[in-house]
């Protein structure tokens, strides 16, 4: 993790790092980065949670959201203007602390990349919520549902934020 300043306490704060991961890093893990980081922002955590996106793939490295995705963030009002794919790698599996994949293959291949070394938390977006009705979330670049994927990219990104701030106890002050 990074660390950063915090001006008001005098003292160095250790950025959480989370990456989504998905196939290609144009349609559910860029949906998810800018879902999770307009959620983190919303919260007043922006410089206390670095977050980013990857694929497993490389085959639409440097592009920009696909148009579904971009269609869907730009209806919800969500920013993506500076997120372009790129595929993970294993100094991901190194820097961040979580790493969240859309569904199961994704993260098989994750556990396959990382083996024993990564002491991130991997885990699919889903897991997160309870009660969910689905374990994956389904690659819209084959189905063109963009909304059911950003409504369940929104409550696994709003379930996720919640775990962190509780794990790490973000946003509760200390008592002395």
């Amino acid at each position: 993790m990074e660390s950063t300043v915090d001006i008001e306490r005098g003292v160095a704060v250790w950025m959480i790092k989370v990456l989504f991961v998905c196939l290609g890093n144009i349609c559910r893990s860029p949906m998810a980065e800018a879902v999770f980081r307009h959620l983190v922002k919303e919260r007043g955590l922006d410089g206390l949670i670095a977050v980013d996106s990857a694929g497993t793939g490389s085959w639409h490295v440097g592009e920009p959201p696909h148009v579904g995705t971009r269609r869907v963030l730009t209806e919800n009002k969500i920013d993506y203007s500076d997120i372009r794919a790129r595929q993970v790698n294993h100094r991901d599996l190194e820097e961040f602390d979580y790493i969240i994949a859309m569904d199961a293959a994704n993260l098989n291949d994750l556990r396959r990349l990382a083996g024993f070394r990564s002491k991130a938390v991997l885990a699919r977006l889903l897991d997160f919520v309870p009660d969910r009705e689905k374990d994956d979330v389904p690659d819209p670049y084959y189905t063109g549902n963009f909304a059911e994927v950003y409504r369940l990219v929104r409550s696994g990104c709003e379930h996720l934020l919640e775990r962190i701030i509780r794990d790490h106890r973000l946003g509760v002050e200390e008592t002395k």
